[in-house]
């Protein structure tokens, strides 16, 4: 059942289309992601789509009698209201049926039936029938998933993030036909995040969403429409699948291009000979030539942020945190916690929101003083701070005065300088966006621009507070690769779970009452780690009948079931990998034994067993994450 049609759609403003003449469609049950780069129009796509912008041409057509709603970045809510208020006033027809039941049931109990629209019998079948029951326990899972407890907060006291995660549950609450979203994940939580992914995977909802939470792509959506040249590919499979298909076409398009070069080389002789008596296929092969022309133009691929800034020799000493503490009234952030921090380490800060994250970040910027303990900073640390409050770009200065006001030209990691056109060029800002002013780039643009800015200043030592907000993913992954190759420090708070597996070395985790593990490993190592501890404080009779003979297995197998078909396939092939890699590793290591004075073989062998090792540690790791 088609849900959403939309037709040969085309929108400009002045000489930029953003998209021209594009066309999809969402059915019952599609799980649909708009990936595309900051500013190629995936916002006003959605304002076309919710009649708050028109297009230039083309049709959106939404199916007859079915509810849609949406969550937009610039939703709006009654700040005079409640939350109880605002989620049991909606106008849906499980809110009424609820509302109508409890006025039934209040009249008999003041034995008043003369003002009551249904009798009791009539509003308990208008209950069973839509099964709102089920409803109003959906309504008190979501509120408290999304830490909204206390119904009779006004909404004007609530925080950005709080609004944002109410707009979320009165979509979430309102069970409509088709949900579209523009980045949901936002102001979430790890926990909250893996909760909604879990939520959203139900086959009866079907979503249109933008997001750039790759975990989040791959465990949710079913199919993802990428917006690009203003033109969109559509790719049915998961993220994963997207990445394969779309490496796929751009080799194919690049051996296009090779091709069209060569032949444009040769037709371009051709024409510039340009020969007196043109017959009609003379004139048809310069025709033939023009479109070669534009073919062989074509960009071979996306443009990647490469940028490796100079940067200031750390010294001996970097940042070193004694024994720290720090409350705020009765609420505790941090309780004697003691870091030393070390040369090119990378440290993501996790933990649920309001824990105390970002205190952390500002102790150790000096914005503010622990209440015991000390921090010392060494003298060579030179910070770059990319935080959420730091992102305030004057409007109306262009986006090229913006870097000239840092520096005209910046010195690179190999003695080179780059001028400040050259490195925003790097950084997808095209010559001809970096004399627009800063208050037409997109909320996406603009923190681009302000990660660069932060990026130029040669920092030695990193801090990112939710650096990956609204970062497209061509962006996200450039952004990696440059923090993988930066020789400093880097200090992470996000709920980014990929961005930050790809990333750090271990993890500060926030577990509350300022309580900090510092854990060796990245997230989803810790997430199994915290797993297994869970598991191992539960009574021990439970622990034994879990791991005795048959039991164990048909645990297995009861996991199994409930695994999509792709995590049990993927898990039946770990388990036949891993035997083999184990007897391929014991193999090399009694050849080994046998080897005396051949050290080149020696050092070969050595390697390869290494690297089995980390293969089957990673598969092994892997195995963990799936059954759990």
């Amino acid at each position: 059942m088609n849900l959403l049609s939309v037709n040969l759609l085309s929108k400009s403003f002045g000489t930029k289309i953003l998209f021209n003449k594009i066309s999809f469609g969402i059915n019952y049950g599609d799980k649909t992601a708009i990936v595309a780069k900051n500013g190629s129009g995936k916002t006003t796509l959605f304002k076309i789509l919710k009649g708050i912008e028109i297009a230039d041409e083309g049709q959106v057509v939404f199916r007859k009698d079915i509810s849609i709603a949406f969550l937009d970045q610039d939703f709006v809510l009654d700040e005079n209201k409640t939350i109880y208020q605002a989620i049991y006033e909606a106008d849906n027809k499980y809110i009424k049926c609820i509302k109508n039941y409890e006025a039934a049931l209040n009249s008999i109990e003041e034995n008043n039936t003369s003002n009551v629209s249904l009798s009791l019998d009539e509003a308990l079948h208008q209950m069973n029938d839509l099964n709102a029951w089920e409803y109003e326990k959906n309504i008190k899972e979501i509120l408290s998933r999304l830490e909204l407890n206390d119904l009779t907060i006004k909404i004007s006291l609530l925080s950005g993030g709080q609004k944002k995660r109410l707009a979320l549950a009165l979509v979430l609450i309102n069970k409509p036909d088709l949900i579209i979203m523009d980045e949901p994940t936002n102001h979430l939580d790890v926990e909250m995040i893996e909760w909604l992914e879990f939520y959203l995977q139900d086959s009866k909802l079907s979503l249109l969403l933008v997001t750039h939470d790759r975990y989040f792509l791959d465990e949710v959506c079913t199919s993802i429409i990428e917006l690009e040249n203003s033109e969109i590919v559509e790719y049915k499979g998961d993220f994963e699948y997207y990445l394969q298909k779309k490496a796929e076409r751009e080799q194919i398009k690049s051996a296009e291009i090779d091709k069209a070069k060569n032949l444009y080389r040769r037709e371009l002789e051709w024409v510039r000979k340009m020969p007196k008596a043109r017959t009609t296929k003379s004139k048809s092969r310069v025709d033939a030539f023009y479109d070669i022309e534009q073919k062989a133009k074509q960009k071979k691929a996306e443009n990647k942020i490469e940028l490796s800034v100079k940067m200031e020799r750390l010294g001996s000493k970097i940042v070193e945190l004694h024994k720290v503490s720090k409350a705020f009234g009765n609420k505790k952030i941090l309780t004697s916690f003691s870091h030393v921090f070390k040369n090119g380490e990378k440290v993501a800060i996790i933990g649920k929101n309001g824990v105390g994250k970002s205190t952390l970040l500002k102790l150790i910027l000096s914005e503010i003083s622990p209440d015991n303990g000390k921090i010392s900073i060494g003298d060579t640390v030179i910070f770059g701070n990319y935080s959420q409050e730091g992102l305030k770009l004057n409007n109306d200065k262009r986006v090229i005065e913006v870097v000239k006001e840092i520096a005209e030209a910046i010195p690179m990691a190999n003695g080179s300088t780059l001028t400040a056109s050259a490195l925003l060029t790097k950084f997808n800002f095209p010559p001809s966006d970096q004399y627009s002013f800063v208050k037409k780039l997109s909320g996406g643009e603009k923190r681009r621009l302000y990660l660069l800015t932060v990026l130029i200043k040669n920092p030695n030592f990193l801090i990112l507070d939710e650096p990956t907000n609204d970062l497209d993913i061509v962006t996200l992954q450039t952004l990696e690769e440059f923090l993988l190759e930066f020789k400093g420090c880097v200090l992470i708070v996000s709920h980014d779970r990929y961005f930050v597996d790809k990333l750090v070395d271990h993890v500060f985790a926030f577990e509350g009452e300022g309580e900090v593990k510092d854990f060796p490993g990245n997230y989803s190592e810790y997430r199994i780690w915290k797993q297994s501890q869970k598991k191992s404080d539960l009574p021990e009779s439970t622990n034994n009948a879990n791991l005795t003979g048959n039991k164990k297995t048909e645990t297995v197998k009861e996991v199994s079931k409930k695994l999509s078909y792709k995590l049990q396939k993927e898990l039946e092939d770990i388990e036949k990998e891993l035997p083999l890699l184990e007897n391929k590793k014991n193999e090399l290591e009694n050849k080994l034994l046998i080897l005396e004075q051949d050290y080149v073989s020696i050092e070969k062998i050595s390697k390869e067993i290494e690297e089995l090792k980390n293969l089957i540690d990673i598969k092994g790791i892997r195995w963990l994450e799936i059954n759990e």
